[in-house]
């Protein structure tokens, strides 16, 4: 390999671990918790006291168990489940809103069992989780399996028309550096119809969005 291809390399691995070596130093506190897109994520940090005042019940058809949302997101979720039902497709919720103790709870628990590296990639810590927004939703296909939910039908269903519903993936592949998170094809955002659009057209993530076009 060219040397200076070599050298582009390590600037861009240098790059992302500069990036990954931020996450978790300097976190602002949210200020505006209620905004459809509120950004939290590894840097932005919910207050443990913060509760989504229009939290309402997923209709049972569409969620497993009791699973609750924003009213904006569960209505435009319903809707979702309702269209992919419709054309043969099963789309359930099986993890929405999850509260700043549930939170704790969960990572301490994948520290636990996992090691602080791995808890890091695939759970937030207290605070820094989406799902306490009340916007966010993990589905499950009809292999009824949401850690193996790329490998359902309704995966390519929800990539290509997740934006329709106002949603987007918002952990896509290649982008750790970015969101912190690693890949995960279940785990969707509600962020309304026009700001979706975007992102989906765009292949970026919310991060990207509101640092470029908002």
């Amino acid at each position: 390999m060219p040397k200076i291809y070599i050298w582009i390399l390590f600037l861009i691995l240098l790059m992302k671990g500069d990036s990954i070596m931020n996450f978790y130093k300097n976190i602002e506190p949210i200020h505006h918790p209620n905004d459809i897109l509120v950004l939290v994520n590894k840097n932005h940090k919910l207050d443990k006291n913060y509760v989504p005042k229009d939290l309402t019940k997923i209709d049972i058809s569409y969620a497993f168990e009791d699973k609750f949302m924003r009213k904006e997101a569960k209505d435009a979720f319903e809707k979702l489940s309702m269209t992919a039902k419709s054309l043969g497709y099963r789309i359930v919720a099986t993890s929405t809103y999850r509260s700043y103790e549930y939170q704790e709870a969960l990572y301490t628990q994948y520290v636990k069992e996992k090691g602080l590296e791995y808890a890091d990639l695939c759970s937030a810590r207290k605070g820094h989780s989406e799902h306490q927004t009340g916007l966010a939703v993990d589905v499950e296909g009809s292999n009824q399996d949401y850690d193996e939910f790329e490998k359902s039908p309704e995966f390519s269903w929800m990539i290509n028309h997740a934006h329709e519903f106002g949603f987007i993936l918002r952990y896509p592949k290649n982008k750790t550096n970015i969101t912190g998170f690693k890949y995960e094809p279940w785990h969707y955002r509600y962020v309304g119809h026009e700001v979706a659009k975007i992102i989906f057209e765009k292949n970026i993530t919310l991060e990207e969005y509101l640092k470029n076009f908002s």
